[in-house]
């Protein structure tokens, strides 16, 4: 074909093989993208997938969190609870001496202490007494303000629930194998009693300055 004097019948076949050229260049885009939405619809897919087992493996993960924190939160209040108990056997053998050296003449004392009156209950760790005086004991493993503040509030309805001993001049302490200061300053503030171990042996701590509060 001579581009410088076409014939009618060269420019006809040019144009019948541009648009031949044409329709295949149509096709193969059509084609391209046909190929690539399909790409995109598996990616989309497989991003469903991915995204539906992670939920599902996040899920899994925070289920077994949770029980283990469970399990964990009850061990520890088990190992807090003998805690307490053995911070228990190490007081009530020395109540009466720590009490006597305070110049309070106590005799008795009595263990986990318990009483239902009305629907209100109250239950009382150690509880040291004598004719005139009773001194009810909070034993903890580690002693905390809420624990103070639970422990005074129990005072304020021990001769209510103990009517036996309505009598005598109530007060209170608390002791624990781990008091920190401020703990121990805010009991000593609201007249209670702080025992703890110096060395090898359980002390009252609280100064010579302490007056304690009477119930």
């Amino acid at each position: 074909m001579s581009l410088a004097n076409p014939t009618l019948d060269d420019i006809w076949k040019l144009f019948q093989e541009t648009d031949r050229k044409s329709q295949e260049s149509d096709r193969k885009w059509r084609e391209t993208r046909e190929e690539n939405d399909r790409k995109w619809q598996e990616m989309r897919e497989e991003m469903r997938d991915m995204s539906k087992k992670t939920e599902e493996n996040i899920e899994a993960i925070t289920e077994r969190l949770a029980e283990k924190i469970e399990k964990v939160s009850t061990d520890l209040g088990r190992l807090g609870n003998k805690l307490g108990d053995f911070i228990e056997e190490m007081v009530y053998p020395a109540a009466v001496r720590l009490f006597q050296e305070r110049g309070i003449d106590v005799h008795e004392v009595h263990r986990n202490v318990n009483s239902t009156r009305d629907g209100e209950g109250i239950e009382v760790d150690l509880l040291v007494v004598n004719n005139t005086d009773i001194i009810a004991i909070e034993c903890k493993s580690t002693l905390s303000i809420d624990d103070v503040n639970e422990h005074l509030n129990r005072l304020g309805k021990l001769k209510r629930l103990l009517p036996d001993y309505s009598n005598k001049k109530v007060m209170g302490a608390v002791t624990a194998m781990i008091i920190p200061d401020n703990v121990a300053q805010y009991a000593y503030r609201q007249g209670l009693y702080v025992i703890g171990q110096t060395g090898n042996q359980l002390v009252v701590r609280n100064d010579s300055k302490f007056k304690a509060k009477f119930w």
